[in-house]
């Protein structure tokens, strides 16, 4: 893939969401995904993506207006396809951007834009035309319409960060890792958090003197 797909693609909610904005269920697909993203590693952690993704991508099925629903089945196999790597996860790819897509129809604004922002990454991180669908101006368009939603998201500003530094426009990079870095903290989603604030941290060091 382009950029190996971001292993950090997904839990891309506002940082201000409360935990009533989602159904039980979805909020137990939150706390899979963040556990299996962040404590599990190699096989482990792609036999668990891809058991997840099946049960997100079923879920969302039974329950097909739910935004949220599609949203975190279009997460959970964006994350997966970034773990499994290489061109075999452009399927992947291909259909989380379904799902995400799905959940714009239903309702585009939902959870603080994170259609908007787990798209955009997607649409930066795979291969252009022919292979894939990637488009970096389309990523762009996206991820500033997250962020226009919940700019003080942490998601939605490290995601725009990881895309300003694939263009390398580095220090507008420094600024949105920055304000990731800062802000509010999510109180149902502790694993979640602390897990990106590592990839805020790595983040910042690697293009620390660019």
């Amino acid at each position: 893939m382009k950029t190996g797909l971001l292993l950090g693609l997904v839990c891309v909610f506002g940082a201000t969401q409360a935990l009533a904005d989602v159904s039980d269920e979805v909020h137990q697909f939150q706390t899979r995904w963040a556990q299996v993203n962040y404590e599990l590693e190699g096989d482990a952690q792609l036999e668990a993506f891809e058991k997840l993704a099946a049960e997100a991508g079923s879920y969302a099925e039974a329950h097909a207006d739910d935004a949220g629903a599609w949203i975190w089945s279009g997460i959970i196999k964006s994350t997966y396809a970034g773990a499994k790597g290489g061109l075999g996860a452009l399927g992947l790819a291909k259909e989380s951007k379904r799902d995400l897509e799905r959940a714009m129809e239903i309702d585009a604004d939902a959870l603080d834009g994170s259609a908007y922002a787990s798209l955009g990454t997607l649409y930066y991180s795979v291969p252009g035309w022919p292979v894939g669908f990637g488009d970096d101006d389309k990523a762009e368009e996206l991820l500033q319409k997250a962020l226009n939603l919940s700019p003080e998201a942490i998601d939605n500003n490290y995601f725009y960060a990881s895309y300003l530094v694939s263009r390398k426009r580095y220090d507008e990079a420094r600024d949105y890792f920055e304000r990731a870095r800062h802000a509010p903290a999510r109180p149902d989603r502790p694993l979640a958090d602390s897990g990106r604030q590592e990839e805020i941290r790595l983040a910042l060091e690697a293009i620390q003197g660019k």
